[in-house]
């Protein structure tokens, strides 16, 4: 339950004397003030026509600059996942209401609407070459849906596509889902530890075994076989996919596990260093061999994300507090620090160039940075509260994001000038 129940204020003593300004009169008794009388139906007629409107909540209702070129209202609870489709101009937006939209991007023309999830949507995914859309809720509900020309509209690229749901699953509890990155498997972790790895639509399941700690995060190695995962009592585990072993491990008795819990983390795509991020701050990066370092981050480790050039081996990391910060993991030490603003927690970090990074806070903003110089290169602007997620296409510079104010927003992204 959320707690927005504003704090009570302090008690006032009914004999206190009251004061008053040297310019100020003292108010009128209640008996000498003349009261309008106003009937139901002309105060439901002001109300409708604003007459009795607050400024004040105006203001708070409209950003100061919304820099987005479509915003997708259909939602009606916080919105917290989202994916761009990778070859035509559909995305799917999923969150607090249960539901995933499945729309056109352009026009925000409803595609198709998943209305079977009986718990919060976390994750919406497109595989790899767009052929299937698989959503998963926090219950650990997956359907997996066929995306297919719709007969009799197939010259139509969006308005002739459809959705066919041909695989579910119930998995218990689950904390995040994530697709191969060149085939039809998609993997899974739960709130008992367990990583389920799906091969689809068949359906054949492999499982990973839990400790009893819920696995945080997960992620895809460089070669494609093995998983570096999370779990909440700070230990962390490299997983052989095809054996179901795992083939690292930190655990609780290692002197560089994560104390207060491992939260997030990411791998290289090209080499095989991993990195997880903890609640303290420390961050671990690691190889098939096991730890090699660790280095210290200012606030809860939110995020990491590996750089895509082989110029720039740097790591990218995001705070609750604020913090974004470059990483030279050869060398263990921070590079550059972004200009970021206090207070404005980080809740994803993406490279979307050789040196630009884009991040999403809980102020409702997506910056990008300089991750050379940490100068920021320019803000996006016009959510309310806080973006939860966001999902990017290099081609047409577009980027689609997603919030606790309900709704998903497209914006045209700046030249990166990497």
């Amino acid at each position: 339950m959320r707690q927005n129940t504003p704090p009570r204020p302090a008690d006032i003593d009914e004999d206190a004397e009251e004061i008053y300004l040297d310019n100020d009169a003292p108010p009128e008794d209640d008996d000498d003030l003349e009261m309008e009388e106003v009937t139901l139906e002309e105060l439901e007629a002001r109300l409708g026509s604003g007459e009795y409107g607050s400024d004040d909540e105006e203001e708070r209702k409209s950003p100061v600059q919304d820099d987005a070129i479509y915003t997708f209202q259909q939602h009606s609870a916080p919105v917290f996942a989202c994916a761009l489709h990778p070859q035509n101009n559909l995305c799917a937006t999923g969150g607090e209401d249960d539901k995933v939209f499945v729309w056109n991007r352009n026009t925000g023309e409803v595609i198709h609407e998943i209305t079977e999830h009986k718990d919060t949507v976390i994750e919406v995914h497109f595989n790899h070459d767009g052929t299937y859309l698989a959503s998963g809720d926090m219950a650990g509900e997956i359907f997996l849906h066929k995306v297919q020309e719709a007969s009799g509209n197939g010259d139509n690229k969006e308005g002739g596509l459809s959705l066919r749901k041909v695989w579910e699953y119930s998995m218990g509890d689950m904390s995040w889902m994530r697709w191969h990155k060149a085939a039809n498997v998609l993997m899974a972790g739960s709130e008992d530890g367990e990583i389920y790895v799906f091969r689809l639509p068949a359906g054949d399941c492999k499982i990973l075994p839990g400790h009893g700690a819920r696995c945080e995060a997960g992620d895809l190695t460089n070669d494609g076989k093995k998983i570096f995962t999370a779990y909440n009592n700070g230990t962390v585990k490299l997983w052989d996919i095809k054996s179901t072993t795992a083939v690292m491990e930190i655990d609780e008795q290692h002197p560089m596990v994560h104390q207060e819990g491992s939260t997030t983390v990411s791998c290289d795509k090209e080499f095989p260093i991993y990195a997880s991020g903890g609640e303290n701050g420390k961050i671990v990066f690691s190889t098939p061999n096991g730890p090699v370092g660790t280095v210290d981050a200012n606030g809860a480790v939110e995020c990491i994300a590996f750089s895509p050039s082989a110029d720039f081996r740097m790591a990218a990391s995001g705070t609750l507090s604020g913090q974004v910060a470059i990483w030279d993991y050869s060398k263990l030490a921070l590079r550059t620090q972004c200009e970021h603003p206090e207070d404005d927690g980080i809740t994803k970090i993406q490279w979307i160039g050789d040196f630009t990074i884009l991040v999403s806070t809980l102020q409702g903003n997506v910056i990008a940075y300089d991750a050379r110089s940490g100068q920021k290169k320019f803000t996006l602007s016009g959510h309310m509260a806080e973006v939860y997620s966001f999902a990017y296409d290099p081609k047409e510079s577009l980027l689609l994001t997603v919030s606790e104010d309900n709704s998903a927003k497209i914006f045209k992204v700046p030249q990166l000038g990497d």
